[in-house]
Order: C-alpha cells, then sequence, then structure tokens
C-alpha cells in the first residue's frame, strides 16, 4: 500500500477532527476559494517507510498532514442563517489508540463488519437476491483463527457484559466477537455510516449498534404493532372487495410502513417534536390516511363514488385518491400533541420532497422566533420524506433535494427518510433501474447513514426506526431507512405483474402476508388468542362497513384557510389595483436605511460611489429612483409593516447583474451585513437565501414555505428567466395549480429576468407564451357576468414603481395568488427606465395599463396605435422621437398580461378610436410571447371594422438567434415596421 493510500485508510477509520466540529458550529462552511487548513487534533499516523528505510524500528508520530480544507463562510450573522447544534463523541484515549495498534487485525476484522456486515444481514423477506461470499468478514483473513483467544476490546469493540448490562467488557474470546458482530451488523437490521466523514458520527454510530441493548417489546407493544399491521390488511381486503375495478395502491407486502411511522411519531413525541411535515407518494397513502393519520373513511369511500372532496359550491378541481393530505393531532400520551401535517402530492414521483422541507424550515423558523432563546433546528419539528425505492434512485429531485439539506438557509434539522422498498419499480427490476447496489446509495451524497431492515420483521422495524430518529436528533442531519418489502400486486391492483416478473411474483403469492405472520408469531408467544385476533379483524372490517354506509348522508368539510391563514379569504375575483403607496418621507428613511452600514464596516470603493451615494443622492432629489431602490423601499417598507421577506435563488443577494446588494460584504472580514435588517426593533426580517445551484429542488422549497408563511413575502429569483423550465414540475403541480386542486394558496413571487438583447436562445426568454398558456384567465372577455378570478398573475412592468407595487400589493391584499414578474435586464440600468418617489407615495398603485401621455392629448390625430408589454417599449420611443411621429403613432403599455385588463385597454381603445391601426408588437418570435394570448382577447375589444395586426419576430422553434448579426437586422426590422405608417 502506498505512503498515501495507508495515511487515507488510517485517518478514515480511526481519527477525530475536532476543530471542525467546534467551527462548522461557528459558521464555517465549505467553499471553492480562499481555504483555510483546519489541523487535525491528536492525530497518530504510523509512518513505517521511512524509519524503516534508515534501519530505525517503527513508532507512532504526529505528522503535520493538511487533510481537511475549508472556508469561513461569509454570512454566517446574517438573518435566516442557522446550522444545527453539533454533538461530538470524545476521542480515543492514548490507551486505547495503542490497543489498536497492539491488535490492528481485530481492528481491521470489526472495521470489515461496520463497512461490509450489511452485505451479508438478512434484509431480502423474498430471499432472492443472491448474496456472495464477504471476504471482508472473514477472520481467516485477517490471521485470526484460534477462537478462543481473548483480546483486548478497548478502543477496538463494544461488546455488552450482559443482556441486562450494556457496560462494555474489557476482554472476549474471539468467538464471542464475532458472534456479537454478526448480531450487531448481519442480522434483519443492517448498517451503512463508514462512509461518513465525521468521525464523531462513526464512532456514536458504532458505539450505538453495537451496545445496543433493544428496547424490550412489551405485549402492549406487540399488540400496537398488530393492530397497525392488521388494520392495513382489513382496509385493503376491503377495498378490494367494495372496489374492486379502483387503482388504490395498497399496502400489502409493505404493511411494516405502518409500525416504521407509528414508532417514528411516538419517538419523536418523546423527545420533543411537536410538528411533523410529511411528503409521500401513492405507495400505501390510504391506508397511512385511514389507519394512522385520522382521516374519516367515509370521506374516502365518497371520494371514491365520485363525490367531491370539498363542500358544495367551492371553486375547487378536487384531486385524485391517492393526492389526498390530512393534517390529525396524534396524542401519544407526552405534554403536547404531535401534529402531522401529511401534504398534498402529485403524481410526479419526488416532487413533494422539497415542498415538505420548505414548509418544515417555515414551522421551525416561526418556533424558533416565538420560542426560548435555546431553541435549535430541529427541537420541535421534523421532516419525513417516503420513498418508492425505483424513484428515490431515478428522480433528479431527490438529489437537488437531498443537496440543500445541510444548507443553512434551508435546513429544518435533519429530514428523516424512509424508502419502501418493492424491488421493482412498475415493471423494472433493480439491475434495469439502477446503477448502484442500493436505491438508498443516493443519499450518500451527503453523507447520510442508511439502516436497512427486512420488513418481514415488524418489531425489528421498531428498532431500526428508533436508531434513525435518535441519530437525526443527535446530529440534526438527514437519515435513510431502507424498509424492503414486496408489493403483493401489480403496479397497481388492477395490474398483472407475472407477465414481467413471473418467478417473483410466483414466491410473493405462496407467502403468507407480513400481518400473518406477526399473527403466527404472537400466538406462539401467547401474547394473542385465535379468537382475539379474528374478533379483531372482524371489528375492523365491521367499522369500515359502518362508514361505507354513512356516504350517502357524507356532507365533507372545509379545511383550508386555518391556524395562519384566518383572515385570508376565497376571492371571487382577483383585485389587481388597491392603495399600495408608502410616505414620502417614510421611504426616504428607507431607502437610507438600506444602504447604511456599521460604522466599522469596509464597504467596497466601487459599492460606496456608485451604489450608496448614487442611492442617497436619488432619494434626496426624489428621482431617477432605479429598480434595485424601488425593490429595497418596497422590502423595507413590507418589513416595517411586520411582514416579513425572504428572497431566494442563484446569487440573490448581490443579484445576478450586480444590483441589488441586499447584503454587503466587508472587504477585511467578509462579515455580512444586510442594512434592511437593521431600521428597528420591532421591524420583520429579510432573509437573503443565496441558494444552491438547482431550480427545480429550490422552487419547490420556496413553495413549501409560501404554504406556511402568508405572512411573508416569499419571492425566487432565477438567475435567468430561461432556467424556470428546470422547475417545470414544480411549476405544473404546485405553483400553477395548487388553489384550483387543493385550495392551497401562495403568494410566491417569482422573478425571471427576460428581454431580447443579443444573448442567445437560452438567455433571453422566461417563454411568456407557457406562463400565459398556465393561466386560467377567460377567454370570453366580453361576457361581463364571467369574473375573472385567475390562478395567478403574470406581468411585465416597465418602470420601477410598478415593480415597487406588484410587491407591495401581493401582502396588502386579503388572499395570495403567484406572481410572475418578467423581470428586467438592461431596463435595471436604463436611464429613462426609473420612477419618482411621488410614483410610489401614498394614493397611488400598480396600473395593468399605462397610457401615452404624448399622444393623450390629442388622440384624434394617431393614425397606429401599438400595443407593447415590457422593455422593447424604450426601443420604441427612441425610434418615434427620430421618426419625428410623435403625434401619430401611440405606444401603449400592458404591464399586467394576466389577469387580462380589459378594462384598461378598453379605455385606450375607445381613446383612440379614429385610429387606423391597432397592431400587437413584440420583441418574441410569433409563437412565443404574448401575441398569441393577447391577440383573441384583444380582438372582441376593437370595433368590427378593425383587427389586431402584428409586429415581431417570426415563428421560431429556438427563442432567440445566437448569431449577434441577425439579432440587430431582426431587432431593426421591427422598429422600422413599427413606424411604417
Amino acid at each position: 500500500m502506498s505512503g498515501i493510500l495507508r495515511l487515507a485508510a488510517v485517518h478514515s477509520s480511526r481519527t477525530a477532527f475536532k476543530p471542525s466540529f467546534g467551527i462548522r458550529s461557528a459558521g464555517i462552511h465549505r467553499h471553492a476559494s480562499q481555504l483555510q487548513t483546519i489541523k487535525p487534533s491528536r492525530s497518530r499516523i504510523t509512518s513505517l517507510s521511512s524509519r524503516i528505510l534508515s534501519g530505525q524500528p517503527p513508532r507512532t508520530v504526529l505528522p503535520a498532514v493538511n487533510l481537511i480544507q475549508q472556508r469561513t463562510y461569509h454570512d454566517d450573522g446574517a438573518y435566516g442563517y442557522r446550522v444545527p447544534k453539533v454533538f461530538s463523541m470524545p476521542d480515543y484515549t492514548p490507551e486505547e489508540l495503542a490497543n489498536r495498534v497492539e491488535n490492528a487485525n481485530l481492528l481491521r476484522l470489526v472495521i470489515g463488519y461496520r463497512t461490509h456486515g450489511h452485505l451479508n444481514a438478512n434484509l431480502d423477506p423474498l430471499g432472492i437476491v443472491q448474496r456472495e461470499t464477504v471476504l471482508a468478514l472473514s477472520a481467516e483473513r485477517y490471521a485470526l483463527t484460534d477462537p478462543s483467544k481473548v483480546y483486548n476490546l478497548s478502543g477496538i469493540l463494544h461488546v455488552n457484559q450482559s443482556k441486562s448490562n450494556t457496560e462494555a467488557k474489557d476482554e472476549a474470546n474471539l468467538k464471542t466477537i464475532i458472534g456479537h458482530l454478526e448480531k450487531s451488523y448481519c442480522g434483519n437490521i443492517a448498517y451503512e455510516f463508514m462512509h461518513i466523514p465525521n468521525a464523531s458520527e462513526r464512532r456514536w454510530f458504532a458505539h450505538q449498534v453495537e451496545s445496543y441493548q433493544k428496547p424490550p417489546i412489551t405485549p402492549d407493544d406487540k399488540k400496537r404493532i398488530f393492530e397497525l399491521l392488521t388494520k392495513s390488511e382489513v382496509f385493503d381486503h376491503f377495498m378490494g372487495k367494495k372496489f374492486a375495478q379502483v387503482k388504490r395502491y395498497g399496502l400489502e407486502g409493505a404493511e411494516s410502513m405502518m409500525v416504521a411511522l407509528d414508532a417514528l411519531f411516538q419517538t419523536a413525541s418523546k423527545a420533543g417534536v411537536t410538528e411533523v411535515v410529511m411528503g409521500m407518494p401513492h405507495r400505501g397513502r390510504l391506508n397511512l390516511l385511514t389507519d394512522l393519520l385520522q382521516y374519516s373513511p367515509t370521506a374516502l369511500f365518497s371520494k371514491i363514488k365520485g363525490n367531491s372532496e370539498f363542500p358544495a359550491g367551492t371553486p375547487a378541481t378536487g384531486d385524485v385518491l391517492s393526492h389526498i393530505a390530512s393534517s390529525p393531532k396524534l396524542d401519544y400520551g407526552e405534554a403536547e400533541p404531535i401534529h402531522v401535517s401529511l401534504l398534498h402530492n402529485p403524481s410526479h414521483l419526488e416532487a413533494v420532497n422539497p415542498v415538505a422541507m420548505g414548509k418544515a424550515r417555515a414551522k421551525q423558523m416561526d418556533l424558533i422566533a416565538n420560542s426560548s432563546p435555546d431553541c435549535q433546528l430541529g427541537d420541535k419539528v421534523m421532516c419525513v420524506q417516503l420513498h418508492g425505492d425505483a424513484a428515490f434512485t431515478g428522480q433528479g429531485v431527490v438529489m437537488e433535494s437531498l443537496g440543500l439539506s445541510n444548507l443553512p438557509h434551508f435546513s429544518s434539522g435533519g429530514s428523516v427518510h424512509i424508502v419502501v422498498n418493492n424491488q421493482i419499480g412498475y415493471t423494472t427490476p433493480a439491475q434495469n433501474a439502477r446503477s448502484s447496489v442500493y436505491s438508498s446509495d443516493v443519499g450518500k451524497m451527503i453523507n447520510a447513514p442508511v439502516i436497512h431492515v427486512n420488513g418481514d420483521h415488524p418489531e425489528d422495524v421498531v428498532h431500526a426506526m428508533r436508531i434513525a430518529f435518535e441519530y437525526r436528533n443527535k446530529f440534526r442531519k438527514d437519515v435513510i431507512l431502507d424498509l424492503i418489502a414486496y408489493r403483493r400486486w401489480g403496479h397497481n391492483e388492477l395490474d398483472e405483474p407475472a407477465f414481467t416478473q413471473p418467478l417473483m411474483y410466483n414466491n410473493i403469492r405462496a407467502r403468507k402476508s407480513v400481518p400473518k405472520l406477526y399473527e403466527e408469531k404472537l400466538l406462539a408467544e401467547d401474547v394473542l388468542s385465535k379468537a382475539a385476533i379474528d374478533e379483531f379483524r372482524q371489528e375492523h372490517f365491521e367499522m369500515l362497513e359502518d362508514h361505507f354506509a354513512e356516504i350517502e348522508g357524507f356532507k365533507p368539510e372545509a379545511d383550508h384557510l386555518k391556524d395562519k391563514w384566518k383572515g385570508m379569504v376565497l376571492p371571487i375575483e382577483t383585485v389587481s389595483k388597491i392603495d399600495t403607496g408608502v410616505d414620502m418621507e417614510k421611504m426616504r428613511r428607507i431607502g437610507q436605511a438600506s444602504v447604511a452600514t456599521p460604522s466599522d464596516f469596509v464597504i467596497h470603493s466601487r459599492l460606496e460611489k456608485f451604489h450608496v451615494q448614487s442611492r442617497l443622492s436619488k432619494l434626496k432629489e426624489g428621482q431617477k429612483i432605479d429598480w434595485a431602490t424601488a425593490e429595497a423601499i418596497a422590502f423595507g417598507s413590507l418589513l416595517m409593516e411586520g411582514y416579513d421577506v425572504r428572497i431566494c435563488g442563484q446569487d440573490v443577494g448581490r443579484g445576478t447583474f450586480s444590483q441589488r446588494h441586499a447584503m454587503l460584504v466587508d472587504q477585511k472580514t467578509e462579515r455580512v451585513h444586510v442594512p434592511l435588517n437593521a431600521m428597528s426593533d420591532t421591524q420583520g426580517h429579510l432573509e437573503v437565501a443565496n441558494s444552491s445551484l438547482s431550480e427545480l429542488a429550490v422552487l419547490g422549497f420556496e413553495t413549501g414555505m409560501s404554504y406556511e408563511t402568508p405572512k411573508m413575502l416569499n419571492i425566487w429569483e432565477a438567475q435567468f428567466g430561461d432556467f424556470f423550465n428546470s422547475a417545470q414540475v414544480t411549476i405544473d403541480t404546485y405553483v400553477t395549480s395548487a388553489e384550483t386542486k387543493w385550495l392551497r394558496q401562495s403568494g410566491l413571487v417569482m422573478l425571471l429576468p427576460h428581454g431580447y438583447d443579443g444573448a442567445g436562445p437560452e438567455h433571453s426568454s422566461c417563454r411568456i407564451e407557457r406562463w400565459l398558456q398556465m393561466t386560467s384567465d377567460t377567454f370570453d372577455v366580453t361576457n361581463d357576468s364571467i369574473k375573472s378570478n385567475t390562478n395567478m398573475h403574470i406581468v411585465n412592468p416597465t418602470t420601477p414603481a410598478q415593480y415597487f407595487h406588484l410587491l407591495r400589493r401581493q401582502m396588502k391584499r386579503n388572499f395570495r395568488k403567484p406572481l410572475i414578474v418578467v423581470g428586467p435586464k438592461t431596463l435595471l440600468r436604463l436611464p429613462t427606465a426609473v420612477s419618482s418617489l411621488d410614483d410610489m407615495a401614498s394614493g397611488t398603485t400598480f396600473e395593468p395599463v399605462l397610457g401615452d401621455s404624448r399622444t393623450e392629448q390629442n388622440p384624434s390625430a394617431v393614425e397606429k396605435v401599438l400595443l407593447v408589454s415590457g422593455k422593447l417599449y424604450y426601443d420604441l420611443v427612441k425610434e418615434r422621437e427620430s421618426k419625428g411621429v410623435d403625434e401619430k403613432v401611440a405606444i401603449v403599455r400592458v404591464e399586467e398580461l394576466s389577469p387580462f385588463p380589459k378594462e384598461g385597454l378598453q379605455q385606450q381603445i375607445k381613446m383612440y378610436s379614429e385610429a387606423k391601426e391597432f397592431t400587437w408588437i413584440q420583441e418574441e418570435p410569433q409563437n412565443g410571447g404574448a401575441y398569441t394570448f393577447m391577440e383573441p382577447r384583444i380582438r372582441q375589444l376593437l370595433p368590427k371594422s378593425k383587427s389586431l395586426g402584428y409586429i415581431g419576430r417570426d415563428p421560431s422553434a429556438a427563442p432567440a438567434t445566437g448569431i449577434a448579426v441577425v439579432h440587430r437586422k431582426e431587432s431593426a426590422d421591427i422598429l422600422a415596421k413599427a413606424f411604417r405608417l
């Protein structure tokens, strides 16, 4: 073995780097540059080569070795930067280290079991996985051949004194040692934790497994397990009898999932957790809802019969059975019940994961703000994510979501993952579904430990779940329980799995069910009698029959707009215009505060000149207010009114275009200052969350936060608007349709920088056409009896004041709607794209349509009306001046595309009724942009003798050209056509 490899091997197995824990808690995190070296403490490395070559006997030395490189994470003082509490195990004593050297071969055997024991464990209930000989578990491989030889165990292995005494033995013979290792690592539970780089966590896990005295499963515990398993099976049988043609995605074969969750809730409740946020897919969802989460079987049966899950007259489309949610409080005999929120999920597997994480984070942050100072991440709130084996390894959102788990603006103190492992994905076997040994291997990207357990052994499932929670509770990091089970039927109950897996399903059909096997165990132990078992089954079946009989008279109850959402309403008609102005002097003070820094803070010289002093000058004059200043005033005014603001995305603190600078970095210390958080002791908080390079998971996370926080302005900003479609699943299934399907409102704001400036096909367009297609805006705009209550707002503001009002409008209404902002790029610094403080003063509001002040005085002279949305307006104004046709061509800006601004456009069309031409003009191709949405609606408002013309780029498969010459020609052609009279 080379010296480098030997060095790595020794350190990975035995060395603890204590400084890394202390530094982590102080806010140090990995970064790509400006690395500082953390020196290992008490490191002892056996360096053989140099001493042997020099003729000296080998001995332990203390080399200076650089092993870990980390960088100070500079926003650790900013609001929202939260890292979990740190728990560390003591390092080995000198005596233990000496014994590890003396009995190195025994140590290698122990490490072999810790690392590879899972490969020899009894994990597959079907017995179809062929296990090969694991050479690393052979004692002979390490020259350990005498079973009676006694070894000193100090610093190597924990063997309990007895079944009732978990104190460690000082020594044991080889036979005892191997028996203990086999029992610990190769039974019905197996562990993977040696990949964790944190030595303290590895030592804790080894100690937990090797010293673990399984708490006795009392007769009452066993009866509880029996009831959970049996209820699940009886439910599935009842559903099969009453609804034979319904795809219920039952839990048969994996009933131990119920036992795992019950054990988790009970253990968490005992530890003080009061809130659980759950995301899960379809498999076993109905079993969980009705058997553990207190969802009414009558409500479920009514839904199956084709009735709505909402009260009559509720404006909702509803959703399918396998997407139903529930939010009960479960009493496990602790001081407080544990509130479990099972979220609505889409059919897109794993898409719910980041949503659950975001909601859990929002709950935790709220509790931290309103609890004792020692309340830590994860103390009161826990995120639980259930997965299918094929989806967990196959869906990219899993990787993206895991990547958020330990980030300081995204962590909620560790998620518990349960993989309900059916050993098949629809009809695809594992060898075609993943490139790894286990479906859980994706979790190793964040060094999450994995506990595998055989689902045929429910009591072992309880033990495994308890250890999983203990790890999460100690280290506040993610942990994975791989519940290896099977699926008794096909993907659904109407499917025939033997078409593709005949041998597997011959095995399954010959097997007794998990509940039946457990019943036999309890009968053998005299815990239950056959009569008691039969009676319980019959009683539960009759209970379901009673609920079934109540379907006709069942009336569902509304479950929305409760708790934090009290005071909000389901709007009948969307409101676009409300007073969102702010007092002038208040705006000046907020603007000044937005660039204020502590006296000892060293700001970058260019920012001092072009950001700070420039803003102060504009505020003093009250003129030329740019976009970033208007945004800062909007944020600050909401904070002063008690709202919170969170802006999230890639590089949002500075801004993609270096325009925002909501967070300032000290040029000497790199500490971060967020000026808007220092205005008042009673204000709300601004959280600036620079995110990982992810769209799908991050947007899902922010969506989850928005469901929990109606009094927080949640903003997600794309680096460029083009990149939103990496999150298309979240947009389709949550952002655009959650209120329609589930009555779940969200005030999420999406900022999508957009504009044709020659940057090519992936840096030009946020695909306005797609957003407009996803709105529920009415087509019949002339029918006044149809109230416009669209699912979201699509806006393309052209002034900072308009943007200011839009942000404030999000919080000032008594309902919430997603706001999609077609955001500026070049307009951020365009001298003419500015506003005055008067435009944002008290009494002012957002205007869905902006008229043309140049032509309004003499509208009869106008020959052509150009209807435009977005930055093209400024090019048109400049071109019109150069052509000298200011009075003949009116330029009307459509600032809000959806809801369709009928009133504003009607006023403009009426004003210019004598015009010869009405034309929609845009930068985008004809099959893109707003044209296809606006044309059929504007046409209804025009006089019958008039039609709507089109000026813009030709239809194109790509949003924009990547050839600069072509781009310039296309832009020139658009302007030329615009003023051709």
